[in-house]
């Protein structure tokens, strides 16, 4: 194996951007390698089973297991082993929500010794606008002569697998020869790719994702507006999309979090020196959701003789993943409030303080639904009043 020459390394591979895109390279016939750190994440990859929810992914990984198209690492000497590189780390904003460049940097710095010159190196991470013509020249500093192109994710995460075969890859490169490399390699796998320059692609991807966090903030603020009224924003909702094609995509409300979405928005206001008006509107409405819906509860009741349950932990539904989850800063914020506070989700297990919701509903006063999961879907709360602010539980009837 040592010899071996791999088609693409992907540097956080076993993660939940990196997995998947190895996965549908793998799938298509390309030596694929991934290496990253997490040891019981790379484990439960070469066991055959996914680590965690990704619609369509678990017969894809046992198809590329099965032919030897996908092959698992904790060592970087397999960098140089690779023809393609594509780094795929998380880009975190820090305390005072500003970029931590130095991820980013300290990542390339650690591996940049086990690249050699010719390799083609794809930046897949959201980045802080102007990292990609920063590190063409960190590599021509250090010699390298390597192809550096930026070609972000866009993909709805739990959905990778079809998206990355049916939407357009966005690509660029620091020189023309590597965003035609990065074109060939996308178009292995995209039904079409769409060229910028580095610093419009890193834009692109950022606006994207600031786009629909402002949107997902209007329809907050509107049920906040309507429901302060004493009136109901689902049938103002409905009255507002019904056959009317400019509010089709008007959203309903809900708690907006997840490890992208305003992450992305802090970085694009990092970059315009805090002059993004819209965007700290947008998260002072999306992260004031919780305790709005906190202070409903404490007009109602008397929380501090009440246990309060919430349902669903995750950040969105049907997912496992619980990073970043206002249901966690919900959790802690009624804390503060109320006698006991039970926490259950039938995806999330990564959590040992999470109780079956048969013993959260038995032993909560009032109740949450903190993640529309679809195992909510005909939720029977025994009596006990429960505050829905996604109007999930009024669609389905509940």
């Amino acid at each position: 194996m040592s010899e071996q020459q791999f088609d693409i390394c992907v540097v956080g591979g076993a993660g939940h951007v990196g997995l998947p895109l190895a996965l549908v390279f793998a799938a298509k016939n390309l030596n694929v390698a991934i290496y990253d750190i997490n040891q019981n994440t790379l484990k439960t990859i070469s066991e055959g089973k996914m680590p965690w929810l990704e619609e369509g992914a678990q017969p894809v990984l046992e198809q590329v297991l099965a032919s030897e198209r996908l092959h698992l690492f904790n060592d970087p000497t397999v960098i140089a082993r690779s023809k393609t590189v594509i780094v795929t780390i998380g880009t975190p904003v820090d305390e005072f929500l500003n970029p931590v460049h130095r991820v980013v940097r300290d990542c390339l710095d650690d591996l940049l010794d086990h690249f050699r010159d010719g390799q083609l190196l794809i930046l897949r991470s959201t980045v802080f606008p102007g990292t990609t013509e920063w590190l063409a020249r960190r590599l021509d500093e250090s010699g390298k002569k390597i192809k550096l192109a930026f070609c972000p994710e866009r993909i709805v995460q739990g959905f990778a697998i079809k998206e990355l075969q049916g939407m357009p890859q966005i690509v660029s490169g620091a020189t023309p020869e590597a965003a035609l490399a990065a074109h060939e390699l996308f178009g292995l796998v995209a039904p079409e790719t769409i060229e910028l320059k580095p610093m419009e692609a890193e834009f692109a991807k950022l606006f994207n994702n600031c786009y629909r966090y402002i949107q997902f903030s209007i329809a907050n603020q509107f049920y906040m507006i309507a429901e302060s009224a004493g009136v109901d924003y689902l049938s103002i909702h409905h009255a507002m999309t019904h056959h009317y094609p400019r509010a089709k995509d008007m959203p309903l409300p809900g708690f907006t979090a997840g490890p992208c979405l305003f992450k992305d928005t802090m970085q694009l206001a990092a970059f315009s020196r805090n002059q993004f008006a819209l965007g700290h509107a947008a998260m002072l409405v999306n992260e004031g959701m919780v305790l709005y819906v906190i202070e409903r509860m404490r007009a109602q009741y008397d929380l501090e003789k009440m246990t309060v349950g919430i349902l669903g932990m995750a950040f969105k539904a049907n997912s496992d993943d619980r990073r970043a989850s206002l249901s966690y800063k919900l959790k802690k914020a009624l804390a503060l409030h109320a006698k006991a506070v039970l926490t259950s989700d039938p995806l999330v297990s990564d959590d040992p303080e999470l109780l079956p919701m048969e013993d959260v509903i038995a032993k909560s006063d009032v109740l949450i639904l903190g993640t529309p999961h679809r195992e909510y879907a005909h939720l029977d709360t025994r009596g006990k009043p429960i505050f829905d602010v996604w109007h999930y539980l009024d669609a389905k009837g509940c």
